[in-house]
C-alpha cells in the first residue's frame, strides 16, 4: 500500500515521520502495533503519525470499514520482513559473485610487468620473474592434486592453521590419517584453531582425535558455519569448488586471504569453546534449550525440516524431535500455530520478535 492511500496525505503527521528500515522499528509504531494486537484494531487517524506500520504490512485496512486498521499476525509479518532482508542479502551475494568473477582473470595475471622487484628499487635490486610467482587463484581438480597442494602448504606453514569443518564430524577413516600431518605442524610450534558445528560436541571420535594431539590446538563450535575452509599462515587458503570436494580453489590473493581469515576470526569470537576446555552447557530458558532456539529461528525464517538439518549438521529425525519438544513446550497443535507462538514467546531474543 502506498503512503498516499487512505489517511496518509502529504502535509499530515505522516510527512513528519522519519523514514526507517523494517529492522529498525520506531517506538511509536511498536507501541501502536502492540495496542492493535491487544484490542483487535485501531482507528486510521491514530496511525497517521506512523505510516511505517502500513508500509511494512503490520497494519491493513478493514475491508468492512476503511476507517479502521487491523493488525497482521506477528509471525506472518515477521516472515514477510525476513523474506525482504533475505532478498537484499541474496542481491549483495550476487554482486559479490559478479565482482569476483570480473577480477578472477586479473588476479591470475597479477602485475602486467614481466618482473617484480622483491627488495629495493635501485638498479641492483633483485627481481623475480612474474611467471614464477604463485597464481592468485588456482583451480585444483581431482583429489590427488588437492591433497598435494594442501601437503605443500602444510610443509611451508610456520605459524598457524585456521580450519572450518561443517556438516558434523569427519569420518573416522579421515581422522585416523590426520594426526601425523597435524602433529608435525604442532611440533614445529604452529597454532591450530578449528571450528565445527555444535553437533560435533558429542562426537567422541573427533574429541579423541584432538586428545591425541600435543601442542597449541583449540576447537570451538557454532550452530552454523560456512563451507569448508583451511587457511595457512594467513597467506594461502583452500576452498571447496563443488559439494563432492573433487574440485577446490587455492587462494593466494592477499586481499581475499585476509578477508577469509578475518571471517574466521569473527566466527571464532562468536563460537563456544569445545577443546581443550569445553564451556559448560547453556541452561534451558523456560524449558527451551539453545539448540531449540536456533531451530526456532530457522523455522520462523520458513526453512523446511530438511533445510534445517542441513544447516545445523543434524539428521532430519533429530530436528523433528526438537520441533516436537518446542511445540509441546509452547502448547502448539500445528506447525502454523507454532510459528506464531515462537514469535510471541520471546524465545528468539530482542530484535527477533517484532
Amino acid at each position: 500500500m502506498s503512503r498516499d492511500t487512505g489517511p496518509y496525505r502529504p502535509g499530515t503527521a505522516a510527512a513528519r515521520h522519519r523514514p526507517h528500515r523494517a529492522d529498525e522499528p520506531c517506538a511509536p509504531g511498536s507501541a501502536l502495533y502492540a495496542r492493535a494486537l491487544r484490542e483487535g484494531r485501531v482507528h486510521s487517524r491514530e496511525a497517521e503519525p506512523v505510516p511505517c506500520l502500513v508500509d511494512f504490512g503490520l497494519l491493513h485496512p478493514d475491508v468492512d470499514d476503511m476507517r479502521w486498521l487491523l493488525p497482521s499476525e506477528p509471525a506472518h509479518a515477521l516472515l514477510r520482513l525476513l523474506r525482504g532482508i533475505e532478498e537484499e542479502v541474496a542481491h549483495e551475494r550476487q554482486r559479490e559473485a559478479e565482482v569476483a568473477a570480473a577480477f578472477e582473470p586479473l588476479l591470475a595475471l597479477g602485475r602486467p610487468s614481466a618482473t617484480t622487484a622483491v627488495a629495493g628499487s635501485g638498479a641492483g635490486a633483485a627481481r623475480t620473474p612474474a611467471r614464477d610467482r604463485p597464481a592468485a587463484l588456482t583451480p585444483l581438480r581431482g583429489v590427488p592434486r588437492i591433497t598435494a597442494a594442501i601437503d605443500a602448504a602444510v610443509s611451508r606453514c610456520t605459524r598457524e592453521v585456521l580450519t572450518i569443518q561443517p556438516g558434523g564430524f569427519r569420518p573416522v577413516s579421515d581422522l585416523g590419517s590426520a594426526p601425523p600431518r597435524e602433529q608435525a605442524l604442532l611440533s614445529r610450534g604452529c597454532r591450530m584453531r578449528t571450528l565445527y558445528q555444535h553437533t560435533t560436541r558429542h562426537a567422541f571420535p573427533v574429541i579423541a582425535h584432538f586428545e591425541r594431539l600435543e601442542g597449541d590446538v583449540e576447537v570451538r563450535t557454532l550452530s552454523e558455519v560456512t563451507e569448508q575452509l583451511v587457511v595457512f599462515d594467513r597467506t594461502v587458503a583452500f576452498l571447496p569448488a563443488d559439494r563432492d570436494f573433487a574440485e577446490a580453489l587455492e587462494v593466494r590473493a592477499p586481499a581475499l586471504v585476509g578477508y577469509l581469515a578475518a571471517l574466521f576470526d569473527r566466527l571464532w569470537q562468536l563460537a563456544t569453546p569445545m577443546f581443550p576446555h569445553p564451556a559448560a552447557p547453556q541452561p534451558a530458558e523456560n524449558g527451551v534449550t539453545a539448540r531449540q532456539r536456533t531451530i526456532a529461528e530457522l523455522l520462523v525464517e520458513g526453512l523446511t525440516d530438511a533445510d534445517i538439518a542441513d544447516r545445523l549438521g543434524m539428521n532430519v529425525r533429530t530436528v523433528r524431535v526438537h520441533i516436537s519438544k518446542l511445540a509441546t513446550n509452547l502448547g502448539s497443535t500445528s506447525r502454523a500455530q507454532l510459528g506464531f507462538l515462537i514469535g510471541r514467546s520471546g524465545i528468539l531474543g530482542p530484535g527477533q520478535t517484532r
